[in-house]
């Protein structure tokens, strides 16, 4: 799984890149900007993301213009809807505003709100078919 971390915070971003870097590659970005950049040169190297995960509050480009640049690039692109790159939106924001924007006017996959924990990012990472569960992986 290739992922892109988005975020501007130093600790959040070793978090998250503690948690994913076992499940694959791991790129920073460490505003929007730096993120639909990343996410475009992927395409041209034919090196798609499978997952980015977001924040909201970020400067020069927050999450949600820079959720909204990626999807319409996937249009241009003509990328199926099966096949765009999940994006989970990660946040300090759980207010209802930020959540509709990012699912509703932004196409976002998911929406969690901070502190992250190993299990939730897993737990979603599941949900979202990204990962086997522990027992699926146990019986293989």
């Amino acid at each position: 799984m290739k992922t892109l971390i988005v975020e501007d915070d130093f600790i959040a971003r070793r978090i998250l890149k503690e948690i994913l870097s076992p499940y694959g590659e791991c790129d920073i970005a460490i505003d929007g900007e730096e993120a639909v950049q990343a996410f475009r040169l992927a395409w041209e190297e034919n090196k798609p993301y499978h997952l980015i995960c977001m924040d909201i509050m970020m400067p020069n480009m927050d999450g949600h213009q820079a959720l909204k640049q990626i999807r319409e690039i996937e249009k241009l692109l003509s990328v199926d809807n099966r096949q765009e790159v999940k994006v989970i939106m990660i946040s300090a924001l759980g207010d209802p505003k930020n959540i509709v924007e990012a699912f509703y006017k932004g196409g976002a996959t998911s929406y969690l709100v901070k502190p992250i924990k190993k299990q939730k990012i897993i737990k979603e990472l599941q949900h979202l078919s990204l990962i086997k569960e522990e027992s699926q992986i146990a019986a293989l």
